[in-house]
C-alpha cells in the first residue's frame, strides 16, 4: 500500500512478461497443430509459424533486457536478466541454425501456466486475496504449473540428457534447460510458501522478488 506501480511491478511474475507486449500464446496453439511433429521431433521439425515463434520470443528478451538496464533495474531484477539471457541462449539455437525448434516452441506451454499466474498477480495488487477467485486460482495454479512448467522442462530436459552426448549444440542447451530446471523449482518452490505457507516466508524478503508480491 502506498508504493506507486512502476512498469515493471505490472511484471507477469511466471513468464516475466509485461501485459502490453502481445503474448504469444494465440500463436502457440495453431503452430503445434500445423506441424504437431514438433511435440516429439524437438531436433528436427520446422514449421513457419514455430520459426517465427521462437523470433518473436527472443525479440521480446531482447526488449525486455533492454528495459530493465535503461530502467536500472539490473539490481533489483538480477534474477529476471538471467532468465532473459539462458531465454536468449536457447531460441538463438533455432533462429540461427533452424535446429531444435520444436524445443523452443515447447518451452512456449509457459504460457498456458502463465494466464493464472497473472491472474494471482494482479489480484495480489489489489489485495484480492480473501476472494473466492483467489482461492480457487492458488490450486488451478498447482496443475497448471506442473502441466505446462515442470512437465515441459523435466520432457526436454530428459531429452537432452539422451543425445547431449553426440550434439555441442544439444550439450550447450542442455546446460542451459538444467540451470533453468533449478530457477523453475526455486520459483514453484517460492509460490507454495506464498500461498500455502505464507507464515514461513520470510518478512524481510525484497518486495520486488519473483512469485512474491
Amino acid at each position: 500500500p502506498g508504493k506507486p506501480l512502476t512498469a515493471r511491478s505490472w511484471r507477469d511474475p511466471g513468464s516475466l512478461r509485461v501485459p502490453t507486449v502481445p503474448r504469444p500464446f494465440p500463436f502457440l496453439l495453431p503452430s503445434l497443430w500445423q506441424t504437431p511433429e514438433m511435440l516429439v521431433d524437438i531436433e528436427t521439425a520446422w514449421s513457419l509459424s514455430g520459426y517465427l515463434l521462437v523470433c518473436f520470443s527472443a525479440g521480446y528478451f531482447i526488449h525486455d533486457t533492454v528495459d530493465i538496464v535503461l530502467s536500472r533495474q539490473a539490481r533489483a531484477s538480477w534474477e529476471y536478466l538471467v532468465h532473459h539471457v539462458m531465454a536468449m541462449g536457447a531460441f538463438f539455437s533455432g533462429i540461427f541454425w533452424k535446429s531444435f525448434v520444436g524445443g523452443g516452441v515447447l518451452t512456449l506451454l509457459v504460457e498456458v501456466s502463465n494466464i493464472f499466474l497473472t491472474m494471482r498477480m494482479m489480484m495480489k495488487i489489489n489485495n484480492a486475496q480473501d476472494l473466492l477467485l483467489y482461492q480457487v486460482n492458488k490450486y488451478v495454479n498447482l496443475v497448471m504449473y506442473f502441466l505446462f512448467r515442470l512437465a515441459p522442462q523435466a520432457y526436454l530436459t530428459n531429452f537432452f540428457l539422451q543425445y547431449a552426448g553426440q550434439r555441442t549444440l544439444g550439450t550447450f542447451l542442455l546446460a542451459v534447460l538444467l540451470m533453468l530446471d533449478m530457477m523453475i523449482l526455486i520459483y514453484f518452490s517460492r509460490l507454495l510458501r506464498s500461498d500455502f505457507c505464507p507464515d514461513h516466508v520470510p518478512s524481510q524478503q525484497h518486495k520486488d522478488k519473483f512469485l512474491t508480491e
